[in-house]
């Protein structure tokens, strides 16, 4: 089955090379995109301690980082119609390149907190820019592909921010300083990303020569109107919150409601990575038999249970499997519902900018929303909050469907 219909192919087809290039290099983005970010992530205990913040200075610290994201967003789309997605990919890049290095020097070397938030802002907008730029790439190669890809794009993502916890952890360990640390990943972010977006594929030339900004803002305006855009953005929030709750509170929620040690919460919590990135891997070749319609009933509905199971269980090890079930059944609403936004691909780069906007808000308000329930509900007992937004989310399922040409 193509992605772009929900009934199977024929048959196999040759794939031009240039096509298999453009995968390669496409998974290479997503993978050095999760690695920067988890770079960040792993350090920022060494920057809270550099500039003795207190945990509320460091939460209002990280909004910058917020903040730039989505800026970027909502002009992601154009940026990306007018330059094209590998020189759209290359720029945020060198951003996010320059945003790292900036963070690193103004914590390490100078103890700056204005340093630091300066860089953090142009690590968001860079990587903002870069996420919308490199999953309308992804959607395009999927098409030439003839079967469903985005999902495992996004698993890449997933393996490289793991890469990216460990090699920050051992950085940590053995005491390596916080600017040496970003710098070099910068460089090697920055020129990998390079390397894979030079085999991206050429840009498409436009019928009736390049479009006006005014009339690209026109597209994105409407974009903005279109009940199935704003639809699939609403699913995409609500897959966001059910993988963003997991990232953030799942080791505390562990920790606090089961009384097991940090490293089992830890654990627990690469319980959930492990099974996202294996439904993110095997999920497409479910969705290339069935579907995206029936497979994401299955799945969230897998995750709605699986979170359930996770809270309610009572015993550590049945709520482990919750977590297993949670992060397979979380694993392809989000690169799904990117691929969507992305099926005319014309209008592709606006409404992908406009899904990942109103998905993307789900990481910004939902660990505070989640911290102040688990105030007066307890940590474990606040996350019942993912399965009751869930079941309501499948009657959203359907707009998945690929319009009819």
């Amino acid at each position: 089955m193509s992605s772009t219909t929900d009934t199977p192919t024929a048959g196999p087809r040759a794939v031009p090379r240039p096509v298999l290039a453009a995968r390669t290099g496409v998974a290479v983005v997503f993978a050095l995109n999760g690695l920067a970010v988890a770079t960040w992530f792993s350090r920022v205990p060494a920057v809270k301690e550099a500039l003795e913040l207190s945990a509320g200075r460091l939460g209002l610290l990280l909004l910058a980082m917020s903040a730039g994201a989505l800026l970027a967003m909502p002009t992601a789309g154009l940026v990306t119609q007018r330059l094209g997605p590998a020189r759209t990919v290359a720029t945020s890049t060198l951003l996010v390149a320059v945003g790292m290095t900036v963070i690193g020097l103004s914590a390490g070397l100078a103890g700056s907190l204005p340093g630091v938030a300066v860089g953090l802002f142009a690590f968001g907008y860079g990587s903002g820019a870069c996420d919308v730029a490199m999953n309308i790439e992804g959607a395009a190669v999927e098409k030439r592909l003839g079967r469903t890809i985005l999902p495992r794009f996004h698993a890449a993502w997933s393996l490289g921010s793991v890469a990216g916890a460990g090699i920050g952890a051992g950085a940590a360990r053995v005491g390596l300083p916080v600017g040496v640390h970003l710098t070099a990943l910068a460089a090697v972010v920055l020129v990998g990303t390079l390397l894979g977006a030079r085999s991206f594929l050429p840009a498409p030339v436009e019928a009736d020569g390049p479009a006006r900004p005014a009339d690209r803002r026109r597209t994105l305006l409407a974009a903005w109107r279109e009940p199935r855009t704003l639809l699939i953005g609403l699913l995409v929030l609500v897959m966001a919150f059910t993988e963003g709750s997991a990232n953030d509170w799942l080791a505390v929620a562990f920790v606090d409601g089961y009384g097991v040690s940090e490293a089992v919460g830890a654990g627990v919590f690469g319980v959930f990575v492990i099974g996202m990135t294996l439904g993110r891997t095997a999920g497409t070749v479910a969705i290339d038999r069935w579907g995206r319609v029936p497979v994401l009933f299955g799945t969230i509905g897998l995750a709605a249970a699986g979170a359930a199971l996770a809270v309610l269980a009572g015993s550590g090890p049945l709520a482990v499997t919750g977590v297993a079930l949670w992060g397979l059944g979380a694993s392809l609403g989000f690169p799904v519902g990117m691929s969507a936004a992305a099926d005319d691909e014309d209008r592709a780069p606006a409404r992908v900018s406009v899904v990942a906007v109103i998905g993307y808000t789900a990481f910004l308000a939902g660990p505070p929303l989640l911290g102040l329930l688990g105030d007066h509900v307890g940590t474990l007992r606040a996350l019942l909050v993912v399965p009751i937004l869930l079941l309501p989310t499948l009657a959203l399922v359907p707009v998945l469907r690929p319009p009819a040409r």
